[in-house]
């Protein structure tokens, strides 16, 4: 066994598990872990990795063979991996201004287990669906079309949402023009968190591209981001939006 556990040692599945198998051992794992729980934060690394089909290739390509087999100490997984590519520096400003547009802040979410979950599944699914939809404008914009990219945004929120959205966009169109600013928002993977008649929170694994004036070759962040999806005259829309940037 080696000395050095990896992601997949820690949800226990093997080098060749789908998708499917990974979502699933994930959900299975921090279903019983309060938010502070040490383990959670590692499994939701894991599951970021494993999850993302480049940033898995990397992390396999990386992992000596006789690191497939072998039990996970939990505690010893809680360092990011990392790519190796570039990073470049003078994207991250506006980046982080797209993140407070979009009203985040680093939270703790509540993970959902059949059990915990109220509410229609069916309803819940479609809440995730359109979590999935709204997450795409609300986290992306091009400096050459603001107007357009917020109207495209606020148009899947509810009023409240909209108010404090507006106020926070305000910052992008007095920066983003000048530096020449576009994000990217990309999904990659999401889960049902909590669920309730008319209120449905979910998880979504997003990667942001980024660009600028001084660097035309994207940079991606990566983060998990916790939507709030309130029922509307039939219709999910976001009422609030955290996010936690996966550290690398």
């Amino acid at each position: 066994m080696s000395d050095a556990p990896t992601w997949y040692d820690l949800l226990d599945v093997p080098r060749d598990a789908t998708g499917d198998e990974v979502r699933a051992a994930w959900k299975a794992h921090i279903a019983d872990l309060e938010p502070g729980d040490r383990r959670f934060d590692a499994l939701n690394r894991a599951a970021k990795v494993l999850l993302d089909p480049d940033a898995r290739a990397t992390y396999d390509a990386s992992l000596p063979a006789e690191d497939v087999d072998g039990p996970a100490d939990e505690d010893s997984v809680l360092a990011p991996v990392t790519s190796s590519g570039p990073r470049t520096v003078p994207t991250w400003l506006l980046a982080g201004l797209g993140i407070l547009a979009a009203g985040l802040v680093a939270a703790v979410v509540w993970m959902w287990t059949p059990a915990a979950a109220g509410g229609d599944g069916s309803a819940a699914r479609d809440a995730q669906v359109a979590a999935e939809r709204a997450v795409v404008p609300v986290l992306s914009y091009d400096y050459e079309h603001l107007d357009a990219d917020q109207q495209a945004a606020t148009a899947l929120m509810t009023g409240s949402y909209k108010s404090e959205y507006d106020k926070l966009f305000a910052v992008i169109e007095d920066n983003a023009p000048q530096t020449q600013t576009k994000v990217t928002a990309e999904v990659i993977a999401s889960g049902i968190v909590r669920a309730a008649d008319d209120r449905v929170q979910v998880l979504v694994f997003v990667d942001r591209p980024t660009t600028n004036k001084l660097s035309a070759e994207p940079t991606v962040y990566k983060d998990q981001v916790t939507l709030s999806m309130q029922l509307v005259d039939g219709d999910w829309l976001v009422d609030d939006l955290v996010t936690s940037p996966v550290q690398g």
